[in-house]
C-alpha cells in the first residue's frame, strides 16, 4: 500500500443514494475511508451490504430534514454519491418534473447543511441542461463551495464503455474549476476496449446489445469499447435481421451476461450480485463504474494531499 493511501485513510466519507456500490468501492480503492452508506431501494442495499464492512442505512434522502442529522454524525470530510438520474438519461424521456428529478437538489441541501469540506455528485451528462442542475449549483455555491462541473466519458477513464457522465466537485473556499487540470491531466489518449481490459475472457470476438430501433446497429465487436451498459437486458428479438456497421452477423454474436455487463462497469469478479435478473441489470445499469469514481477519487485525493503539502 502506497504512502499516499495510507495517509489518505484519514479522509473520511459518506455515500448517498449509493445503490449497489460502484461509487463506493472506486473511492475506497483509491484510499478513502468510507464510513457509511444510504440508499432507499432494498435489492442494491442488500447486495451493497453483502460486499462492505462498514453499514448501509435504508433511508430516503429526499426527506433532507431528517437525513442531514443521520449523515452529519459521521462528521464525513467527503460526501459523495450519484443521486438517481432516470428523469434526465437520454436513454429515456427527460423530464425534469419527475418525482427523481428533485433528487440532485436534496444531494445538494444535505451536503451544503452537513458541510463536509469536499464533496463530488455524479449524474448523466444531460442534468446541465437543467433546472434542477441550477439549482443544484447554486445551493453549493451559497454554502461557499467552489465548483467544478467536468463531463467525462468513462472510455478515457479506466472504463471499456462510452459512458458521458457529470461530475461535480466542490471544496469549501476553492476557486471554481480547482481540480480541472488534475482531471484532464490523467484521461487517457484512446478509448479503452473490452478485449483491452478483459482480454479474450469472455470467450467472444463479437456481442449483441438490443439497439433503441433497428435503424441502428446491434451488434459490436470487443475490440471497441462497450457502448453504455443500461439498466436493462433484452434477449436478440426475432425481428433483427442485422445492420450494415454491425462487427458480425447477429447469428454469430449472444447477449452479455449479467456479470459480464459488471466486469464492464468494472467491478470485481468477486463482487457478488444477487436478486432477480430485473433488479441485478437495473443495479448495474444504474452503477458508477467502479474505475471512473476510483479516477474522479483519485484526482481529489491527491488534490487534497498537495494542498496539505502531503500530510493529510
Amino acid at each position: 500500500m502506497s504512502a499516499n493511501r495510507v495517509q489518505s485513510k484519514s479522509i473520511t466519507a459518506v455515500d448517498l443514494f449509493s445503490g449497489c456500490g460502484g461509487m463506493s468501492l472506486g473511492f475506497e480503492n483509491a484510499g478513502f475511508n468510507v464510513l457509511a452508506a444510504f440508499d432507499n431501494w432494498t435489492p442494491a442495499v442488500e447486495v451493497y451490504r453483502k460486499n462492505f464492512d462498514h453499514p448501509i442505512f435504508k433511508h430516503d434522502l429526499s426527506d433532507v430534514d431528517a437525513s442531514v442529522p443521520l449523515v452529519r454524525e459521521f462528521a464525513p470530510t467527503v460526501i459523495f454519491g450519484g443521486p438517481p438520474c432516470q428523469d434526465f438519461s437520454t436513454a429515456g424521456h427527460q423530464d425534469e418534473n419527475g418525482g427523481r428529478a428533485i433528487l440532485s437538489v436534496a444531494f445538494a441541501k444535505i451536503v451544503s447543511r452537513v458541510r463536509p469540506q469536499w464533496f463530488v455528485m455524479e449524474n448523466v451528462a444531460t442534468i446541465r441542461n437543467t433546472r434542477s442542475f441550477k439549482r443544484a449549483c447554486d445551493t453549493f455555491r451559497e454554502a461557499g463551495y467552489g465548483l467544478t462541473c467536468k463531463v467525462l466519458n468513462a472510455a478515457y477513464c479506466g472504463v471499456p464503455q462510452i459512458r458521458k457522465r457529470m461530475f461535480v466537485i466542490g471544496g469549501i473556499g476553492e476557486e471554481d474549476n480547482f481540480l480541472d487540470d488534475v482531471l484532464d491531466k490523467g484521461l487517457s489518449e484512446k478509448p479503452l476496449t473490452i478485449r483491452d481490459y478483459l482480454g479474450d475472457s469472455l470467450g467472444i470476438d463479437h456481442y449483441f446489445r438490443v439497439p433503441t430501433n433497428y435503424s441502428r446497429r446491434g451488434v459490436f465487436s470487443i475490440d471497441e469499447p462497450s457502448m453504455t451498459i443500461r439498466a436493462v437486458d433484452r434477449p436478440i428479438p426475432p425481428g433483427y435481421k442485422g445492420n450494415p456497421n454491425d462487427s458480425a452477423p447477429v447469428s454469430e454474436t449472444r447477449i452479455l451476461t449479467p456479470k459480464e455487463r459488471s466486469y464492464i462497469q468494472t467491478f470485481p469478479e468477486e463482487f457478488e450480485f444477487f436478486g432477480s435478473k430485473s433488479d441485478v441489470n437495473t443495479m448495474i445499469g444504474n452503477a458508477v463504474p467502479v474505475n471512473l469514481a476510483n479516477y474522479v477519487a483519485r484526482a481529489l485525493m491527491g488534490y487534497i494531499s498537495n494542498k496539505n503539502g502531503g500530510n493529510e
